[in-house]
C-alpha cells in the first residue's frame, strides 16, 4: 500500500474563509492539535501578508514538533524570504511558492506570457531551493490550464529543485474524471515526474473537492492538501476528515493509507469550529451532528441488530465517545480535568481554575453537563485569556418587555484591569446590549449576520450565538459564544468579534520591519 501525505492548510486557506480569523494563540493551539492528529505538513500561513501572520507562522515553527511547517509565497524573492525567515526555526521547514499557469490568469491577472512564467518558475524555485531543501511549487489554476503547457511548467519546477508539485483545482471547476485524467497526463508526460511528489489541492465550488481528490489519488497523486471541516475560500476545500476516513474505510478499493490518528478527528473538528466560529452543518460527512444518528425505524432496527447494516464507520474511530463518568454540581476539579483531557484539552493551571469556576456556575443551572457544554466553556476561557484580547465581558443587565423601552447596561474589563461601562437603549434587548458595547468599544463596524441555535437538549440547553461583523475595509470577523442565557451569549459573541477587529487594527497600525 502507498502512503498518502496529508498537507493541512486550515491555518492558511482555511483562515481565508470570511470571518474565520484566528489570533496567534488560537493558531498555535490548532497547530498543536493538528500535530496530535498526525498530519504530515502544516501550512501555517502566508507570512508576507501581514506582521501578524508572519509572527504566527514563526511561533508555530518554533513550538510545534512533528509535522513539516510550511509557509506560502508568491513566486518572488520578497515573499520567499519572508517564508524562510518564518519557517526556518522548524525541524522540517518547507517553502511553498506558486504562480498561475492558466491562460485566463496569465492574460488578465499576471499580464505575462507563457515564456515569462516559465522563466519566473525556474528562477524562483531555484532561489527557494537555495534556502530550503523542501520546496513545494504550485501551478495555480492548473485545472483550467493547457495540459501541455502545465507539463512544461511542472518539468521546469522539478529541474529547478521542487520536491513537491501541487496541481490545484483552484476554482473547483473540474469533474472527477476530468481531474483524474489531468493528473494521469502529468504523470505520463513529465519526464522527471519521478523526482517529486505530486500533490492536489481541490476546492469545493461545485461540491466535488473530495471526489476530485480521490480521482487524483487513483491516478498517481500522493499528497492531499485539505482543511479541517472543509474550511477555505468561497465554498471551501477538500475536508481532511473525509479523506482520512475514506482512506481508512475503503483501503480495500484504493490500496492507500495515511498516518492520521482518526480518533483525534472529532476533537480537532470541534476545536476548529469553536475557535473560528464556523458552525458545522448537522448533515456534514464524518463530523456533523447527524453523521451517526438514525431517525428511520428501519435504520434504528438494523443498527440495533448489527451496527454495520447502516453504519459503515464506527463513531469510536473518529473519537466520538461518550464518557461513562457523569459530571454535575458536586463534581470536583480532578473529574473536570480528566474529562477535558478525554476531549483533547490540556489546560494550564490558571486556565483550568477559570474553567472550573465556569463549570460550577453552569452545573448549578443544569442537571447534566454534556461534552458540548464543556467544549464551549473551554473555548471561551482560552479565547478570553489570549494575549491580544482587549476586552472581556464583566456584566450585563437588561430591562425589556412589551410595554418597556429595551435598555441595557454593560460593563467590560480591559486587559490592564480597567473597568469601563455604559448604557444604551435599542429596538430590542440584544440591540440595546450591542449599542452599549459599541459606546465602549468605539470601532466602526456593521453587523451582517446573527444566528442562535441550541447546542444541547432541554429547556436548560446552552444557546450558541454566532455573529459576523464587517469592518470599514470590508474584512469580516466572526464571534461566537454559548450560555444558558441568550443575552449573555449574544454579548460575549459580539465582544469576541470586536476583539478580533481591534486586534487586527492594532497589528496594522504597527510599522513593518
Amino acid at each position: 500500500m502507498d502512503r498518502v501525505i496529508i498537507f493541512d492548510t486550515t491555518l492558511r486557506d482555511g483562515e481565508q474563509s470570511p470571518g474565520a480569523t484566528l489570533n496567534m494563540n488560537e493558531k498555535i493551539e490548532v497547530a498543536k492539535q493538528l500535530a496530535k492528529l498526525g498530519v504530515d505538513v502544516i501550512e501555517a500561513g502566508f507570512p508576507i501578508s501581514s506582521p501578524g501572520d508572519f509572527n504566527a507562522v514563526k511561533a508555530i515553527a518554533q513550538q510545534v514538533k512533528g509535522p513539516a511547517i510550511a509557509g506560502l509565497a508568491r513566486a518572488n524573492r520578497k515573499d520567499i524570504d519572508a517564508v524562510w525567515e518564518a519557517v526556518k526555526y522548524s525541524d522540517k521547514p518547507r517553502i511553498h511558492t506558486f504562480i498561475a499557469t492558466s491562460d485566463i490568469h496569465l492574460e488578465y491577472k499576471l499580464r505575462k506570457s507563457r515564456e515569462e512564467v516559465l522563466k519566473i518558475t525556474d528562477e524562483m524555485v531555484k532561489y527557494a531551493r537555495s534556502l530550503c531543501e523542501d520546496v513545494e511549487f504550485s501551478a495555480e489554476d492548473a485545472g483550467r490550464s493547457d495540459p501541455d503547457y502545465l507539463c512544461q511548467v511542472v518539468e521546469t519546477a522539478i529541474n529547478a529543485g521542487a520536491t513537491t508539485i501541487n496541481i490545484p483545482d483552484t476554482v473547483g471547476y473540474t469533474v472527477p474524471s476530468e481531474f483524474g485524467a489531468l493528473i494521469k497526463y502529468v504523470m505520463d508526460n513529465v519526464p522527471n515526474v519521478d523526482k517529486a511528489i505530486i500533490s492536489v489541492h481541490c476546492h469545493n465550488d461545485l461540491g466535488m473537492a473530495t471526489a476530485n481528490t480521490i480521482a487524483a489519488l487513483a491516478n498517481g497523486a500522493r499528497q492531499v492538501e485539505c482543511t479541517i471541516n472543509g474550511l477555505g475560500e468561497r465554498a471551501g476545500n477538500c475536508s481532511l476528515e473525509e479523506i482520512a476516513m475514506i482512506l481508512k474505510t475503503r483501503k480495500d478499493k484504493l490500496n492507500l493509507y495515511s498516518t492520521i490518528d482518526t480518533t483525534q478527528i472529532y476533537k480537532t473538528s470541534r476545536l476548529v469550529s469553536n475557535l473560528t466560529g464556523m458552525l458545522i452543518q448537522p448533515n456534514k460527512a464524518i463530523v456533523g451532528a447527524n453523521a451517526f444518528s438514525h431517525e428511520s425505524g428501519i435504520h434504528q432496527d438494523g443498527v440495533l441488530k448489527y451496527r454495520t447494516t447502516y453504519e459503515i464507520m464506527n463513531p469510536v474511530d473518529i473519537g466520538l465517545v461518550e464518557s461513562q463518568l457523569p459530571l454535575g454540581p458536586r463534581s470536583g476539579r480532578h473529574a473536570l480535568k480528566a474529562r477535558l483531557e478525554e476531549l483533547g484539552y490540556e489546560l494550564k493551571e490558571e486556565e483550568l481554575h477559570k474553567a472550573f469556576e465556569r463549570f460550577k456556575i453552569l452545573a448549578d443551572k443544569k442537571k447534566k453537563i454534556t461534552n458540548r457544554d464543556l467544549e464551549y466553556i473551554v473555548a471561551d476561557e482560552l479565547r478570553f485569556s489570549a494575549a491580544n484580547t482587549e476586552f472581556k465581558l464583566e456584566h450585563i443587565q437588561v430591562s425589556c418587555g412589551d410595554h418597556a423601552l429595551p435598555t441595557a447596561t454593560v460593563r467590560l474589563e480591559k486587559t490592564d484591569g480597567e473597568i469601563v461601562q455604559d448604557a444604551a437603549i435599542g429596538a430590542g434587548p440584544i440591540d440595546a446590549v450591542y449599542q452599549a458595547i459599541n459606546r465602549i468599544i468605539d470601532v466602526p463596524n456593521e453587523l451582517i449576520e446573527f444566528s442562535i441555535q441550541a447546542i444541547t437538549e432541554g429547556l436548560d440547553a446552552l444557546g450558541e450565538v454566532t455573529i459576523r461583523v464587517k469592518s470599514e475595509d470590508g474584512s469580516i470577523y466572526t464571534g461566537n459564544a454559548a450560555n444558558v442565557d441568550i443575552l449573555v451569549a449574544a454579548a460575549h459573541a459580539y465582544v469576541n468579534a470586536l476583539n478580533k477587529l481591534v486586534s487586527k487594527n492594532a497589528v496594522l497600525a504597527k510599522p513593518t520591519a
